[in-house]
Formats: structure tokens, sequence, C-alpha cells
């Protein structure tokens, strides 16, 4: 078949966990012997494009985020109107679209150049907000439009794939009789041989960008408080973004200077190895759609700490006493109890990890979830 699959960020051009489903997703369909475009953003020079091996279509060109890490309205219109272009300009060309819903107005835009065709059209949910997240993200306008367009766009969507059962759920309030497949994505996460590695003792790992969403400014006084219950407790804090300085200020405020290491952006190796080697990973963040940073940690026998919340899908990979804890609050108490509770787990806990990481990839891992997707559209085409 010919298969489009569309994105406005490429990994490792991008480091976030959309970028590496997808990219994960073209290759999986291009072993299978399908003849991949994926149709993104340009970010790079003429001639220095990454090597793939599906073919890349730069449709588009510009910053997506504003300076507080969100993404920019005008982007997304902008990005939306040049996959229409593409879309139409081959139209009938393509036998399958996998469309991002994020932003959602990609939805819009495949749906409008794929009508009349046999192209059959996929779109992918990495998450479904409320209107009150909505709100709250984007503010009172702008957000009750994004989210009566998220509705629109679900209401024209016939097949759809979701990063998990949280989103699974959600997204089927709006469409009830909507079978969505939940992608499996513990097998983006590569598991370690033999035992895991020892751990730096009291190492707490954070990694991912530094926005709102992550609630990075809880961490100091959550750091502190675990302090205080286990001495060798301190951070290593990686990554970076518009609330790096807000972190450092509340570090400042906390006094807590002396546990926290702040790295900024590191290579592969270093992040796989701080992996490794932490005693637990925590990501206070009060939205994500899957949680691949939790899958990374398990990997390596690392167990982590979230936070309970409406919008946190990373809660379902958790199994509390086995592979980390749940925090109830971001509180400094409930938060630092947590970290402490799992640095406490020592060498058992991190065993455990392990061995949930390994038995749920052997079933929610994405090359499953891939053979699915095709296997629905060979019974629709018959």
């Amino acid at each position: 078949m010919k298969i489009a699959i569309i994105y406005d960020c490429l990994y490792p051009v991008n480091a976030g966990g959309g970028e590496r489903v997808y990219r994960r997703m073209a290759e999986l369909l291009v072993d299978r012997g399908h003849s991949v475009d994926y149709l993104t953003r340009r970010q790079w020079a003429e001639g220095d494009a990454p090597d793939t091996s599906f073919s890349l279509v730069p449709v588009w060109s510009g910053e997506i985020y504003d300076s507080s890490g969100g993404r920019r309205p005008p982007a997304a219109a902008g990005f939306a109107s040049a996959v229409f272009r593409e879309l139409r300009r081959r139209r009938g060309d393509y036998d399958l679209v996998i469309v991002s819903a994020l932003p959602v107005l990609n939805v819009f835009a495949a749906r409008a150049a794929t009508l009349g065709t046999r192209t059959r059209l996929v779109s992918d949910w990495l998450e479904v907000w409320t209107w009150r997240k909505w709100r709250e993200y984007s503010g009172a306008v702008v957000g009750t439009v994004a989210s009566v367009l998220q509705w629109l766009a679900l209401r024209l969507t016939a097949d759809a794939t979701v990063n998990s059962s949280f989103t699974r759920t959600r997204l089927r309030r709006y469409r009830r009789r909507l079978d969505p497949i939940v992608l499996g994505l513990l097998d983006l996460a590569t598991p370690v041989a033999g035992p895991v590695r020892v751990v730096k003792p009291g190492r707490v790992l954070f990694a991912g960008r530094h926005i709102p969403d992550k609630q990075l400014t809880v961490l100091p006084a959550a750091i502190v408080a675990a302090h205080r219950i286990d001495p060798t407790v301190h951070a290593v804090v990686v990554g970076a973004g518009p609330e790096t300085g807000a972190l450092r200020e509340a570090i400042e405020v906390e006094g807590a200077g002396d546990l926290f290491d702040i790295r900024g952006r590191v290579d592969d190796g270093e992040l796989e190895q701080l992996f490794a080697e932490s005693a637990a990973l925590v990501n206070p963040s009060r939205r994500e759609g899957f949680g691949l940073v939790v899958a990374e940690a398990a990997a390596v026998g690392t167990p982590s700490v979230v936070v309970a919340g409406d919008d946190n899908a990373a809660v379902d990979l958790l199994v509390p006493g086995v592979n980390g804890f749940v925090a109830a609050d971001t509180g400094a108490r409930s938060l630092g109890g947590a970290i402490a509770d799992a640095v406490a787990g020592g060498a058992g806990l991190r065993e455990s990890t392990k061995k949930w990481f390994e038995t749920a990839r052997a079933s929610q891992n994405l090359s499953r979830s891939v053979d699915e997707l095709l296997g629905r559209y060979d019974s629709s085409a018959r």
C-alpha cells in the first residue's frame, strides 16, 4: 500500500513521545512492505534531512510553540493548510492516511482533501481534552473554539487510534460507538539484558520538557521533604524549556541548591545512563497522553513516581509498590513521601519494576498494534 503519516514533528529532531510513536509506526509499515510518506515540517537545512527508511515530505516550515511552550494557533492553521494542499495535489494516491489529531486542524485538512476518494483515513489521538482543560491551556475564547473543533473532528472520525486506554475511555465519551485501537507503546523503550544496574544512592531523575504542565516548580519542596526522610535523596533534572527559570527560582526559595543538578539537554547516551543509575524517576506532570518516560525508566528497572490527575494517563502505567508510586497530589508531603518510598524500595522494587515491564511489553507493543490496524484496513477493503 501507499501510506501517508501526518505530524508536524519528527524524531530525533524533536524528542517527544508522539514523535517517537509516528516514526516507529512508519518504520514498522515499511518493514511490512508498504511505501510510506511522512508529511511534516522542515526543520533542517537543504540536503541535511534525517536518515529514514521512509520518505520525508516537508510541507511547511515555522515555529509551532510560543514562549510558554504552548502551541501557536497560526502555526497549526499554517501546517493544516499545507497538508490540505499536499493531499489535494496527491489526491487518490494514498490507500491509507494516518493523521495526528495534534493539532486537531490536521484532521479537518486530511478529511477535506481525501473526501470522495478511496483513501482510508485514520486519526490518531495522542490526547483528548475536556472543555475545562482547553480553556485552561488556551484561554476562554481560543480554548472554547478548540474544544468545539475537537468535538467536530471526533464526529468526522470513522477510524481512530489512541495512545492509552485512558484516552480511549475519554474519546468514547464523545463517540460512544467508536472503537479506537489502543496502540501498544512499551516497545518504544529498550529493556536491558541481565540484572539491573547498581544505582546512585538517593538520585531522583526528572527528564522532559520544562513547560507548565510538567509542574516542575513543585519539585524543590518535594525533594526537600524526601531529603528529610532520607538524607541521600537529591535530584538531577534534564531537559529545557520556558519553566527552567521558574524551577531555579523555586530551588532558591526552598534553599535546595545543594540537592539539585540541572543539566539541560543531554545526548542519548548520557540520558540512558541517567535512567539506569537513578534510584527513581519523578514525573509530577498534570497531563500525559501515555507517559513514555515511565516506560523508559521501567525498561532499565527504575521505578517511577507520578501524580494523580484527571488528564494524566501515566497513572495507568503504575502498579503501586510494584513499579513505583502514585502521589495523591503535588504537595510536598504527598509527593515527597512517594519519592522517599520509591528510593527506599531498593533492589527489590527495581527487580519488580523490570519484571513488570518485560511482562507488559510482550502484549503492549506497537508492532502488534500496526498489524491490528492493517487487519482492519484489509477487512474494510474487501
